[in-house]
């Protein structure tokens, strides 16, 4: 996801997305601890989105 996407949502579709990609991310995490996930990039695409995402809910929103 690209940040001008990311600027481009709310505050409350931002706080929904991260909630969705959190979960994600400790899907792809298990899935990885039981079986070698085939692409490995998308744990490490998933963390920096949700950095991504972080970042600019707390430019939107100081007190978040």
């Amino acid at each position: 996801m690209k940040s001008a996407e990311i600027k481009d949502m709310s505050v409350q579709d931002l706080q929904e997305r991260i909630v969705a990609e959190k979960a994600k991310l400790s899907t792809l995490k298990v899935q990885h601890a039981v079986s070698p996930v085939e692409n490995p990039s998308t744990i490490k695409k998933s963390r920096r989105d949700i950095a991504r995402m972080l970042t600019i809910l707390r430019q939107k929103n100081p007190k978040c």
